[in-house]
């Protein structure tokens, strides 16, 4: 019951927060006066939250999806982008935009612990997650600290990098937006007065930038701040500052535009769901509307469209279905934000999830023997200071890698192996070369996951059709998830108009580079 009231108050307080927000009207950035470095051949890029190539197809097939056919059509599509890992929207989209895995970028989940500080970043989840994490800080760490903080300064993004060839570019509701030039964020008061956020926030972001109701151009989205429209953070508020830069002759050399809504609907409806597709289209449609024809639209401007991840059904049966993992490890004590010295620290990214081992009494083998009885996890990883280790409750023997062995994969990556290939289902030939199956650049991403960040931690990743959960996580039963390395999270569509230039791999960690090529020139 008690747990039920935290809910409604927060829910009181949320509602609060949007009735004032329906009667008062946050700034407009004024756009005029902003002077735009761009190439002949502008680019958007478009990221669909959870498009995956299957429902794309079928909604294509159907005729529910005109734009997605028109550019299918038109241009060149690859059913098979690898993304990056954990399968959450922050790690790929610092993956997309520097160009590196976590163990260069340094996000290493939506949810992750911080050992300096003693505390779980999160960048918003359920309500229970964000309660037990804390409201203020969950905000702060993903308006502030997310681009501030945690992605590595050891590494650029294609604003910054775009920025030292004097070129503009654009972010519109991306989460990672880090750039050169300096924006001041329009904090609702309610939220500022609540605590929530500092009253005035100074971000380093690209040319022009617009993040919902805290940064906009166009006037037209006063309509979608609400806090039932996610505060701005929904496609029609992409598409409306879209169209704004068009018609005002104010696209920069890159712009990244981010369509959210489609992830709901596949999380709630599972992932044959066709309505964000089609959500997805009627935005492409009006974008592309702002040209006298689509074909002039592909000739002026080079727009590719990408997914970010898949995702995987969930079974209904929350028994079955759900890996409760304070249940699985119930003989240890857990890390809540005013509980000091516990054992463990869970922090569930869906279908895969970091466990840290912070009592030093503990040995790591003790957890993972545990884990290893429970055949839907798929495997489980965990590092030292020189390699990785992969075991899986369908094998007694594990498997060992490392970087920069005598066996190379198709990405041109050398690592050492030795042990049971088949724990991430890779098959190597006798030359020397390994081939990945259902976990996509396997070594590379899981390398990156397990690099990212300082601690005692331990990897799990979950079969298809299975999630984690722990006890103020959200579940997604009956509908769909992601966050695991498997092929089902991990591969997703990217459609290419107006060049016929394409990345070196079919990886998304080689599109920052490929977009910084195009607009060179080089």
């Amino acid at each position: 019951m008690k747990r039920k009231i935290i809910i409604m108050l927060i829910i009181f307080i949320v509602i609060c927060i949007g009735l004032v927000l329906a009667i008062s009207i946050s700034p407009i950035n004024e756009v005029e006066e902003i002077t735009i470095n761009s190439t002949k051949k502008p680019i958007i890029l478009i990221i669909v939250d959870s498009l995956m190539s299957e429902p794309l197809q079928k909604a294509v097939k159907e005729g529910k999806a005109p734009a997605f056919a028109f550019l299918i059509n038109n241009g060149h599509l690859n059913e098979e982008m690898i993304s990056s890992y954990p399968t959450m929207s922050v790690t790929i989209d610092s993956t997309l935009l520097t160009g590196t895995y976590p163990d260069q970028h340094k996000v290493p989940g939506l949810i992750w612990f911080k050992e300096d500080e003693y505390r779980m970043i999160s960048y918003g989840s359920g309500i229970s997650e964000i309660w037990n994490n804390g409201v203020r800080n969950v905000a702060l760490d993903s308006v502030v600290h997310l681009n501030k903080n945690h992605l590595s300064k050891e590494v650029q993004t294609i604003h910054e990098e775009l920025a030292h060839l004097q070129l503009s570019s654009a972010s519109i509701n991306g989460l990672l937006y880090r750039g050169s030039f300096e924006h001041q964020l329009k904090v609702p008061k309610l939220v500022s007065m609540a605590n929530l956020l500092p009253k005035e926030i100074e971000i380093n972001g690209p040319t022009l930038f617009s993040l919902g109701t805290l940064s906009k151009y166009n006037p037209e989205n006063n309509r979608y701040r609400f806090i039932w429209n996610r505060m701005g953070v929904n496609n029609k508020f992409t598409r409306n500052e879209l169209k704004y830069l068009i018609e005002q002759n104010k696209l920069p050399s890159f712009t990244l535009g981010y369509l959210p809504d489609s992830d709901a609907s596949v999380h709630i409806h599972g992932p044959e769901d066709l309505k964000g597709i089609e959500k997805a289209d009627q935005s492409l449609q009006d974008i592309l509307n702002n040209f006298s024809s689509w074909e002039e639209a592909i000739q002026k401007i080079t727009l590719i469209v990408l997914g970010d991840s898949g995702q995987s059904i969930i079974n209904k049966d929350k028994e079955t279905s759900l890996i409760d993992l304070n249940n699985s490890l119930k003989s240890y004590t857990f890390w809540k934000r005013k509980k000091k010295n516990a054992q463990l620290a869970i922090a569930i990214n869906e279908r895969m999830a970091y466990i840290y081992v912070n009592d030093p009494h503990v040995e790591l083998s003790e957890i993972v023997n545990t884990l290893k009885e429970d055949e839907r996890i798929g495997f489980i990883a965990w590092k030292d200071e020189h390699t990785n280790y992969v075991v899986s409750p369908l094998s007694n023997e594990g498997l060992t890698f490392s970087p920069n062995g005598t066996y190379v994969d198709d990405y041109d990556q050398s690592w050492r192996i030795a042990g049971n290939e088949s724990v991430l289902d890779l098959k190597v030939t006798t030359g020397g070369r390994i081939q990945y199956q259902n976990y996509p650049d396997a070594l590379a991403r899981l390398h990156g996951a397990l690099h990212s960040h300082e601690g005692r931690v331990i990897i799990v990743d979950a079969n298809p059709s299975y999630e984690f959960i722990e006890e103020h996580s959200y579940d997604h039963a009956g509908g769909g998830a992601h966050g695991s390395l498997h092929k089902v999270d991990s591969i997703v569509p990217i459609i290419i108009t107006g060049t016929n230039e394409f990345p070196e791999y079919n990886r998304l960690v080689d599109v920052k580079k490929w977009l910084l090529q195009l607009l060179s020139g080089s």
